[in-house]
């Protein structure tokens, strides 16, 4: 499967009083390592949306395992955990510079139109992204 590494340098403004990441801030990691799995993809987000069409988030969860601070190097792991054709799942893991997994999470959208919020199927109006994905997802042996 297709794994996107996307560095994050911790920044002090995303800390709280104990001095480690706020847990909201990690839904933004994600959003930053997603977008980086569709570019690696060789699809542009923006170019997507100026076809009309917007990608909601649809379910968000995440795991913490050990505390993220202020300096700190880390990574966003992004992959395609599940994929329908119409509904896609990513899962991630923020990493600390030494490997050890400090965040896991998972979040489903799905692709609907701007104007109305009507699903749209990714198989049948962007049949390259379909493929992308289908092979995105293929074991690498």
């Amino acid at each position: 499967m297709k794994i996107v590494e996307t560095p994050i340098q911790v920044r002090y403004q995303e800390t709280d009083m104990m001095g480690v990441v706020y847990h909201a801030n990690y839904l933004v990691w994600f959003e930053i390592g997603r977008t980086a799995f569709i570019d690696a993809l060789g699809f542009k987000y923006s170019e997507i949306e100026n076809q009309g069409v917007v990608s909601p988030v649809i379910d968000a969860n995440m795991s913490f395992k050990t505390p993220v601070r202020y300096g700190e190097d880390a990574q966003v792991k992004t992959w395609v955990e599940e994929y329908d054709g119409l509904r896609v799942t990513y899962g991630y893991e923020i990493v600390h510079g030494d490997g050890e997994i400090a965040v896991t999470g998972k979040t489903k959208h799905v692709i609907v139109k701007k104007d109305n919020f009507r699903p749209v199927s990714i198989r049948r109006s962007f049949p390259d992204w379909h493929e992308a994905y289908l092979k995105a997802m293929e074991n690498e042996n």
